[in-house]
């Protein structure tokens, strides 16, 4: 299974017949260990990744760093999901350091972003602070490098 999960990890496209020859299983045995995974929630969703930057304007990402105070017999997990199901809130963390959760929103413009941590996120009593930083450039998102053909391939050259 975990072989399966790998090779869709990297392309979710690839066909079960491709799958089959890969890891040497019949065809059918593949789909079903997919369904299988599907079912129980193994294989969450399966997402193209798009950059864009191609296309002009593209949203706007933030990485907000939220302060909670956590909830009696559920500690951190209840505001977290609470947070975490906003539309804006495209992954959310339970992070180690200064701040207790790490929330990658998404907006038209940081006028959106502004307007969700003033208007919403602050408002929630077990929210004790934030602290906001706009993403100015993507390089690499979920293992794939972006920025095309321009992007140098293997080691970075190392200079003194």
């Amino acid at each position: 299974m975990e072989e399966i999960l790998r090779i869709l990890e990297k392309n979710c496209r690839t066909d079960p017949s491709e799958i089959s020859e890969l890891t040497g299983l019949k065809e059918k045995e593949v789909r079903d260990l997919i369904s299988k995974a599907e079912e129980d929630k193994l294989i969450l969703s399966y997402k193209a990744q798009i950059d864009w930057g191609k296309l002009g304007d593209g949203p706007v990402l933030a990485i907000i760093e939220v302060k909670i105070a956590p909830q009696r017999d559920v500690g951190f997990d209840a505001i977290a999901m609470r947070i975490a199901r906003f539309p804006e809130v495209k992954s959310m963390h339970l992070v180690s350091g200064d701040y207790d959760l790490a929330a990658q929103v998404e907006g038209k413009n940081m006028y959106d972003i502004s307007n969700f941590v003033t208007n919403t996120l602050s408002t929630i009593d077990a929210v004790q602070g934030t602290s906001t930083r706009f993403v100015l450039k993507r390089y690499k998102e979920e293992g794939t490098l972006i920025g095309g053909d321009d992007m140098a391939e293997g080691r970075l050259p190392v200079s003194f």
